[in-house]
């Protein structure tokens, strides 16, 4: 039996292949954390625009619990790579 298909994300952003790093250390000397681009998308979303779940889960067109786990795992990585020195590196799931 296959897992459901993912439903198709609404994201505005274009990073992908970028990546954000300590300065200092080159990119090949340090761990790397991929951020997918819906990740990202929903940290903007409600981290930096201030929306609820709720108004973000509808600007990207998934239910709020998807943003919720969406969220978390974003967050994660993002406090995991800033508290450890890591770079994140911004990928599609397009690929």
């Amino acid at each position: 039996m296959s897992p459901r298909p993912k439903k198709q994300r609404n994201c505005e952003g274009s990073f992908c292949g970028q990546a954000y790093k300590p300065t200092g250390t080159p990119l090949k000397d340090l761990k790397q954390i991929e951020l997918h681009r819906d990740e990202l998308e929903a940290l903007r979303l409600c981290d930096s625009e201030g929306l609820t779940q709720e108004e973000a889960g509808a600007r990207m067109g998934v239910s709020r619990g998807t943003i919720q786990r969406i969220l978390t795992v974003a967050r994660k990585k993002t406090s995991t790579s800033l508290a450890r020195g890591y770079a994140i590196i911004f990928v599609s799931d397009e690929e």
